[in-house]
């Protein structure tokens, strides 16, 4: 559904039985809440049983409550203050153990990211990559450490890569002035989404370049963009982004990208041992067998 589901809630407000009605308005005023909530936790807190919580997904014309709770997480994910995440989230963990909260909930973002891949659109991603002219590379805030990751790798992939930094929207033209139709620009964003990645995407599309979008929705904004999309679930630990897929992602693309040049990338790598060795760059380890 493209509509905003408050605006449908209320704008259907007066058609809601007594129990449906409780449900809207606890959505209305806590949205931010109600978002992470099972359907039996939302009905015990307005004091409704689950099916009614089911029956008013249904009457809003979703197939589940799933889909419901889905369509209000994704509107609301770039909306959250950070005061608001830790309020979630602190609602959302209550007593449990923190520790395995987390890691479980980043191996199912590993693994829905996996079974909802476009191979499609990794598989373009790729031959996109391989045949640049230029590959520019950028994400701002907590996108900038995948940034750097995916840059540092690359650059010892290929000769032509150019990572963006950004601390000002004006810097953004300045680096891809010559950005054009045989480059590939690669921007990275998720919740909230960085208004200076989202304009350096539209630059670079407008000027004919080939956009990969690396971001966590259909929703958004760089989605929209991009020639090629490729998905990552993220999810927020409090005012934290987990970024675990993304860089799972990451890795599976440096990898195909590493597979498909495989002999540059074992010429560069003797090269590199030599020169490593060399000026000592890494500690050596003694070897302790006698």
């Amino acid at each position: 559904m493209t509509r905003d589901i408050l605006s449908m809630i209320q704008s259907r407000m007066t058609s809601f039985s007594k129990g449906q009605k409780l449900i809207a308005k606890f959505i209305l005023e806590s949205y931010d809440k109600a978002a992470f909530m099972t359907a039996s936790r939302l009905g015990k807190t307005v004091n409704v049983s689950e099916s009614t919580v089911v029956r008013f997904a249904a009457e809003l014309g979703y197939d589940g409550y799933p889909s419901m709770q889905k369509a209000l997480q994704e509107m609301i994910r770039n909306k959250l203050t950070s005061i608001q995440r830790i309020e979630v989230t602190n609602d959302r963990i209550g007593d449990q153990d923190i520790l395995p909260m987390v890691m479980q909930s980043d191996i199912e973002k590993i693994r829905l990211t996996l079974e909802e891949m476009d191979r499609t659109s990794f598989n373009a991603a790729v031959e996109a990559i391989l045949h640049a002219r230029r590959i520019y590379i950028l994400g701002v805030r907590s996108a900038a450490a995948l940034a750097d990751f995916l840059s540092f790798y690359f650059n010892l992939i290929f000769d032509n890569v150019i990572p963006v930094h950004i601390s000002s929207v004006s810097e953004i033209f300045e680096q891809m002035l010559r950005v054009g139709p045989d480059d590939v620009v690669i921007g990275i964003s998720f919740p909230r989404y960085s208004s200076r990645t989202v304009k350096a995407m539209h630059f670079a599309r407008d000027r004919g370049a080939n956009v990969v979008a690396l971001t966590d929705s259909k929703t958004s904004p760089l989605a929209e963009i991009a020639s090629e999309c490729l998905l990552a679930k993220s999810d927020m630990a409090s005012f934290v982004d987990s970024l675990v897929a993304p860089l799972s992602l990451i890795n599976a693309l440096i990898v195909a990208v590493a597979r498909r040049k495989n002999e540059d990338v074992e010429q560069t790598f003797s090269s590199l041992e030599q020169i490593w060795s060399e000026y000592g760059v890494y500690e050596k380890v003694e070897d302790e067998t006698t």
